[in-house]
């Protein structure tokens, strides 16, 4: 997926931005921690990680883990999470 439909389908889905917010400062965190955080289903959120793993914004750094999966952002997933906050907060203003 070329990087500008990344960042579109980042700004359409508001889950894919509170998981990357989530995410956003930190090395890695539990999916757990980012269900509870975000206040999505553990359906919702896996589905939306893996969403965002498809696009490259978002790994597990535990690969093989099947009791805890580790995640964090990728470096193209830092920057399209700045741009879209970036356009966010323009947004927000306006």
């Amino acid at each position: 997926m070329a990087k500008k439909n990344a960042l579109s389908s980042i700004l359409r889905s508001k889950n894919k931005f509170k998981v990357m917010e989530s995410l956003a400062g930190y090395n890695e965190k539990a999916q757990a921690v980012i269900e509870k955080e975000t206040g999505m289903y553990k359906s919702h959120t896996s589905r939306t990680l893996k969403e965002l793993e498809e696009i490259g914004a978002v790994k597990q750094t535990n690969p093989g883990d099947r009791s805890y999966k580790f995640l964090a952002l990728t470096s193209k997933g830092k920057v399209l999470y700045k741009k879209a906050k970036e356009i966010k907060e323009v947004i927000k203003k306006e």
